[in-house]
């Protein structure tokens, strides 16, 4: 029969004996060695022996007699003390046999060899869970009571265990007892400092018994091992995503809720997770531990840092089943294969724009907000995307870390190096499903497609213009501002463009990089080879609706369907004459300001236009390319071959209204008409003697400048005016036939 004994406070001073033993510890044992235990008035905790009942009475009564001469600590027991002792002099007298680990006490390394031997000897009645000490077995059964005796002062937050509440308050006082001796990094735990202390170590004792992978805890490996099995046990009751995790469902189920528990204490932005605030918080501190040893690139998260190391190995472990391209993260083979299924499984609560990757929404989003919240330190340009401003700042440093291997080309951005190379390659990955066209870039096809669905979501707010893309209507509105940010160094002429900046360039250089494949002629900007590649094709892709004629250029069409409509919006401001096209105001001007920058190298005649020049060069050659199919006759120029087609049309379309004579050429038309109105637009500089044709003023400037080109073959008599060579040449004639007739028979 058990036998209770209840001690009052004054009769445990009285009789201080020998040991006992704590009910909830060892209550079997106390029943085994005798029958009789001792009960606490205060708690009801039990003791064989009266001296432990008097030891746990001064829990109840705070009074701790012995204190630590180092740090002042106070102890109940003089034991206890002297074990604590030996936590400031780091003496370890007790060691283990088998890994050489030393311990303070006796009974820790007792309770040590347990994890070499793999022995458990206390087992939960409740749920079968075994483990090697009694304590732990204690704070285990407190997982099936749900007791949490343990509450912190300042949160009121309950803990089953008080260790854990001892750890939870170091979160208030932010202290941080345990550093590391390599880093002087410090910690609340001895537990995270031993985990951190294996990164130094490079030490990855768990590995993973399927693929080798090797993990700093065995935490993380537990968690590891069901991407084999392709398990996900746990699924959202929202949307039926299923987890792997426990802990990622509860994050996930935050998106449903819009939950965001943890805010940072310097800006304010809200988070779903801890880790996120954490990461969050380096952006402000600009910590950044982890460093590539390759580069010495510095990151903020061990995660960047390895996704970083992929880019220096060659090797690339994921590759896709359908067109086998290969990726280095697996992440990214899984957004590449959205491609192929065409998945949008994210989309937008605006416009229903739809996008693979929550990452594109929420930069999309930001089309609404017009929000751009990085901004460059250097000139305060505002970007939507942290990657835009990375690959602005290095317009500032002009750093170019990556290099074509064909052409030795830099590019501050290795994606703008992976669309050069399909140049070399003449790779076009994306084609038009309606035209079949093919493009080296994504979104130059997604440009494309505007084009048939005559789609022009751009508008100008000034005008009302419309334009395909957005860049265009930044051009447009400095048409508005009349705004223009770059000039050349050499001769201070400005641009509203870059790039037309860049193609100015190549005039003072004499650049010409781009070069024909068929003749090797050289070409300053790319658009001037592809419209002269329609030569050798003989393609024509632009077509007039109204009477189907077919032109290279764009452009050359848009100039055309201004000769149906009778429209000439370019008006001279100096005499009011209007032209149809943009260029022939331009040649025009010249006529008032009498300018002549293009000169002949040959003679040093000098000509307003560079067309003019580049036809007058023929004069010197004595090339004629232009042949007529029908009579064989060769000509310098092709507007000249145009004209002498006419000449064997019978059809004579233009009629003069004065005397209805009839002309094949609308040109010769305007010159006859001359004759009716006695006009005559063309005076001499000199004697200001005037002339109704060109023709005619250049043959009257000979007379000034006694130049004569034109030579006899028989008697070297020169002449100014070919016609007159003509006259000459038909007396040599003349003579020849009469002397041939004086000649006796």
């Amino acid at each position: 029969m058990e036998v209770y004994t209840k001690t009052s406070e004054t009769d445990l001073i009285r009789n201080p004996s020998v040991e006992t033993f704590d009910n909830d510890k060892n209550f079997e044992n106390v029943i085994d060695k005798n029958g009789e235990y001792f009960e606490c008035d205060i708690c009801g905790e039990k003791f064989c022996q009266e001296l432990l009942l008097k030891r746990h009475f001064q829990s109840h009564i705070g009074k701790k007699a012995h204190s630590c001469a180092v740090c002042n600590k106070e102890f109940s027991q003089k034991c206890n003390l002297n074990m604590h002792l030996l936590t400031h002099s780091k003496e370890k007298p007790y060691s283990c046999d088998v890994c050489g680990k030393g311990f303070f006490q006796k009974g820790n390394l007792k309770v040590h060899h347990r994890v070499h031997t793999n022995e458990r000897p206390f087992s939960c009645e409740l749920c079968g869970r075994t483990f090697s000490k009694k304590c732990i077995l204690n704070r285990h059964y407190r997982i099936h009571t749900n007791e949490k005796p343990f509450s912190c002062d300042v949160c009121n937050k309950e803990f089953s265990h008080e260790s854990a509440l001892k750890v939870h308050t170091r979160t208030h006082t932010n202290e941080k007892p345990f550093s590391c001796d390599v880093c002087c990094k410090n910690f609340s735990r001895r537990s995270v400092l031993n985990l951190h202390l294996l990164t130094h170590r490079n030490e990855k004792p768990f590995s993973c018994d399927v693929c080798g992978k090797g993990f700093s805890r065995k935490s993380y490996l537990n968690l590891h091992l069901p991407t084999h099995r392709n398990e996900k046990p746990f699924s959202c009751e929202v949307c039926q995503k299923r987890f792997s995790r426990k802990s990622r469902l509860n994050i996930h189920l935050r998106s449903h809720t819009k939950e965001k528990q943890l805010s940072c204490d310097v800006c304010g932005k809200t988070f779903y997770q801890k880790s996120y605030l954490r990461r969050h918080y380096q952006i402000h501190t600009n910590e950044k531990l982890f460093s590539c040893e390759v580069c010495r690139d510095t990151f903020c998260q061990k995660s960047n840092l390895n996704r970083h190391l992929l880019t220096h190995e060659k090797e690339k472990h994921y590759s896709c089943d359908v067109c086998k391209k290969d990726f280095s993260q697996k992440s990214h083979l899984n957004m590449h294969l959205r491609t192929h299924t065409n998945e949008k499984s994210f989309s937008c609560d605006v416009c229903r724009k739809g996008f693979s990757q929550r990452t594109d929404l929420k930069v999309h989003y930001q089309i609404h907000t017009e929000e751009k919240p990085f901004s460059c330190t250097i000139c305060s340009k505002n970007f939507s995307r942290k990657g835009h401003l990375n690959s602005h700042f290095l317009t500032h440093t002009n750093k170019k870390p990556f290099s074509c291997d064909v052409c030795a080309k830099g590019f501050s951005e290795k994606s703008n190096l992976n669309k050069h190379l399909r140049i070399h390659t003449n790779e076009k990955p994306y084609s038009s499903d309606v035209c079949k066209k093919g493009f080296s870039v994504k979104s130059n096809l997604n440009l494309h497609l505007r084009t048939h669905t005559n789609e022009k979501p751009f508008s100008c707010d000034v005008c009302g213009s419309v334009f395909y893309q957005k860049n265009h209507l930044k051009m447009h509105y400095q048409i508005h501002t009349n705004e223009k940010l770059y000039f050349c160094d050499i001769c201070k002429k400005r641009f509203s463009r870059r790039n037309s900046l860049n193609s100015h360039y190549r005039t003072h250089t004499n650049e010409k990089p781009f070069s024909c494949d068929i003749c090797a002629k050289g070409f300053s900007e790319k658009t001037d080879l592809k419209h002269h590649c329609f030569l050798h094709t003989k393609q024509k892709p632009h077509e007039c609706n109204i009477c189907n004629k077919g032109f290279a250029k764009k452009s050359h069409l848009s100039d055309h369907i201004l000769v149906h409509t009778k429209e000439k919006p370019h008006v001279c401001e100096l005499c009011n004459k209007d032209f149809s096209v943009k260029t022939h105001l331009r040649r025009h001007y010249i006529v008032h300001t009498k300018e002549k920058l293009h000169k002949c190298e040959e003679c040093g005649t000098q000509f307003a236009n560079n067309s003019d020049l580049k036809k007058h060069y023929f004069s010197h050659t004595k090339e004629r390319p232009h042949e007529c199919s029908i009579c064989g006759k060769t000509y310098t120029r092709k507007d000249h071959l145009n004209v002498h087609y006419l000449t064997h049309k019978t059809e004579k379309a233009h009629k003069c209204d004065v005397c209805n004579q009839a002309f094949a050429v609308k040109a010769y038309l305007r010159r006859h008409y001359r004759t009716h109105t006695q006009e005559k637009p063309y005076s001499c500089d000199i004697c200001c003697k005037k002339f109704s044709t060109k023709s005619h003023l250049l043959v009257h400037n000979l007379t000034h400048t006694k130049e004569k080109r034109f030579s006899c073959n028989i008697c070297n008599k020169a002449f100014s005016v070919k016609s007159n060579l003509l006259r000459h040449c038909r007396l040599h004639f003349k003579d020849e036939t009469k002397s041939s007739k004086d000649v006796p028979v």
